[in-house]
């Protein structure tokens, strides 16, 4: 029987109080249908986590891998086609919660990064868009892993959160529970809103989750269908902080009717009494699509998963990459409040097999306020031929519902490390541990700082990172990892001129502030994708238009505008080209690049100056050539949205930009019917 018939038949089946007991997070059980209690609420933003009470680890599986966090390195080159790598990676978080609890997962997390003191910053891929709507597509497919007939079954159900214009937590008196984002119809045309249409037209997610910021005075729990849940609780929020409904029965009123599905928290099921089938209706579709209506859980396709599933070799395997040369650095300091993070940081470093250790704290904490040791860790960095720092932030400084105001280094760390690269015998490497970016301006024009990485949160495995290098000496012995920076490193006066609440992604000149990073002016640090951990490459390109130029819609039976087609306008089925990237390996050692292809429009239409359109990750051996094919769908790629959030296509000259490299083409709109 098709599941809407089943979910049509069930819901008959069920009485008015039944089925608001099923609308939170915690449902109610019915016994006299055979129907067990489920816990909707469970996490895997990067690995399965018990931090949600649908998770219960025991028995087969006392825990879960936890991998590195979203924001972490690589996430601007994980391709958008990487199906395989996704699903084999995420491979696991599907089998362990499958084995430790509920089918259903509230991640990924799939904003933006909008500026660089966003406290959970760490939980995005990084400020990109694209970026962030590819990797949530990606996540999704790799947990749901869509299967049966007409691939209608998931192993589980994702969801990609938080639904929209989420940033801001705690910052300087302002919190989540009363902000109102204020947001041009344009920058959540572009921008803000672009991750999400990704993760449900092209992941095929499962649920969306809306969460407890206002924009433009509405509560963020509306205007989507199907499966939509709220963050826990922010339809209480709505009613009790900021006061949008007159009632409590109002406020789960207007949810529901607005197309909320699932509320994570009791508030529906305590006030609201009518028109819950449609909800209802979108909630038991999953279930069923997961099987739980099935029989007996042991007999259905995942009820026998044990740990061989999850600890293959696959998911063991570690390419050899020694951070440091072991014959030219017999004796390593290593210091930093993150330096001890876990008890194996230090061995997991390649270290211990290979040199002699001095490990000195340096900062007792993160914070690094008051005395410290400082003195204990400048004697070991003179007594070591390296001295590798690891510094930055942790979750004392940085999370939900602790957003940062400056972009610095804690306390008196930035005091560590000037005094320590200036006592080393040897160069000094600095590691920086953070979910968001970090002004270490200091340490880039030290001349004793020979290298500065950044690892973000690297997971349990943190040791062994596959690092993004961004700054001088490549021949200390790093790998050709390939990573990328997610985000825009800006100076501390970008942070002390922008406040986390203007929403703006462009410049506003009347208040004197600078743009957001997808159209800013400011001068950065470093920018997004920058990397110089990366073999050495020489590329090649080639465009290859796939089909004709851009042309008005038939049927609009008009000339459209020479400045801009509307995408609706445009025949959007014949409008696609190809770029053909060739990267040879030119040194002596295998390698990963990223190829990342941006796209700048015609002048003279508020479009982002510059903008990523396509990506893929490559490894190339060494002395070795690789080819890839990026392919740019016009009206989605080349297109910007107007003040009106309406999507148009500038017509004129296009310039594409890989690396230094420069491509110019131009669109032109012909008559309807030409």
């Amino acid at each position: 029987m098709p599941v809407h018939n089943r979910v049509k038949d069930l819901i008959g089946r069920l009485t008015l109080q039944e089925k608001i007991r099923l609308l939170v997070n915690n449902a109610a059980g019915v016994p006299r249908l055979g129907i067990s209690g489920y816990e909707w609420w469970s996490e895997a933003l990067h690995g399965v986590s018990n931090v949600g009470p649908g998770t219960r680890f025991g028995g087969h599986f006392p825990g879960a891998t936890i991998f590195p966090r979203s924001s972490s390195p690589p996430p601007p080159s994980t391709p958008p086609s990487g199906r395989h790598r996704q699903g084999g990676v995420r491979r696991g978080p599907g089998h362990v919660q499958r084995g430790a609890g509920g089918a259903d997962l509230l991640e990924p997390q799939r904003e933006h990064l909008p500026g660089p003191t966003v406290g959970r910053g760490q939980e995005t891929p990084g400020e990109d868009p694209l970026v962030a709507g590819r990797y949530a597509a990606s996540y999704v497919r790799g947990l749901q892993q869509p299967y049966g007939y007409e691939a209608n079954r998931l192993k589980v159900a994702a969801c990609c959160k938080h639904y929209t214009a989420y940033d801001l937590d705690n910052w300087k008196g302002a919190d989540r529970f009363h902000f109102n984002a204020r947001v041009t119809k344009q920058d959540l045309e572009d921008t803000f809103n672009v991750p999400f249409k990704r993760c449900v037209m092209e992941g095929k997610v499962a649920s969306v989750m809306c969460s407890y910021n206002q924009v433009d005075g509405v509560p963020t729990c509306w205007e989507l269908n199907g499966y939509i849940v709220s963050d826990c609780d922010s339809v209480g929020v709505f009613y009790n902080s900021q006061h949008y409904a007159s009632t409590p029965e109002d406020a789960a009123a207007d949810a529901i009717k607005a197309g909320l599905d699932l509320d994570c928290g009791p508030f529906l099921a305590q006030h609201t009494e009518g028109a819950v089938n449609y909800a209802l209706a979108n909630t038991l579709t999953v279930q069923m699509r997961l099987g739980m209506f099935d029989g007996e859980p042991s007999e259905q396709p995942f009820g026998k998963l044990g740990p061989s599933d999850v600890c293959s070799p696959a998911h063991q395997k570690r390419p050899p990459c020694a951070p440091l040369s072991a014959s030219r650095f017999r004796t390593v300091a290593v210091v930093g409040p993150n330096s001890v993070a876990t008890a194996t940081m230090i061995g997991n470093y390649g270290i211990g097999r290979y040199a002699r250790t001095i490990h000195q704290p340096g900062c007792n904490n993160v914070p690094c306020a008051g005395n410290q040791p400082i003195d204990a860790a400048v004697t070991a960095a003179r007594e070591s031929d390296a001295t590798i720092l690891v510094m930055g932030l942790d979750q004392s400084q940085e999370a939900e519902m602790k957003d940062r105001e400056n972009l610095l280094l804690p306390g008196r760390q930035q005091e560590l490390v000037s005094k320590v690269a200036s006592a080393s015998r040897g160069p000094t490497v600095l590691v920086l541990m953070s979910g968001g970016p970090l002004d270490v301006t200091f340490a880039n024009n030290n001349p004793k700082v020979a290298a500065i990485l950044w690892v973000g949160y690297p997971g349990q495995a943190g040791g062994r990172p596959s690092p993004t290098q961004i700054h001088r000496e490549s021949h200390l012995g790093f790998c050709y990892a390939g990573g990328k920076l997610p985000t825009t490193w800006y100076p501390e006066e970008f942070a002390a001129k922008v406040p986390m609440t203007d929403m703006a992604m462009r410049a506003d000149p009347a208040n004197g502030y600078p743009a957001g990073p997808t159209g800013s002016t400011e001068a950065p640090y470093t920018s997004f994708s920058h990397s110089i951990a990366h073999a050495p490459t020489a590329i090649s390109v080639n465009l290859a238009g796939r089909r004709g130029p851009a042309q008005a819609n038939s049927t609009t039976g008009r000339l459209l505008s020479a400045a801009a087609v509307r995408v609706t306008h445009a025949r959007c089925d014949e409008l696609a080209m190809d770029v053909l990237v060739d990267v040879e390996n030119t040194g002596d050692r295998d390698g990963a690049h990223a190829v990342l292809l941006f796209a700048s429009p015609p002048g003279g239409h508020r479009a982002p100056f510059r903008q990523l359109v396509a990506f893929e990750k490559l490894h190339v051996q060494a002395q070795s050539r690789a080819r890839v094919r990026l392919g740019i769908d016009v009206c989605k790629d080349l297109s910007f949205a107007d003040a009106n959030g309406i999507r148009r296509i500038p017509i004129g000259e296009h310039t594409l930009h890989i690396g230094d490299q420069k491509h110019t083409f131009s669109i032109h709109a012909a008559a309807p019917g030409l």
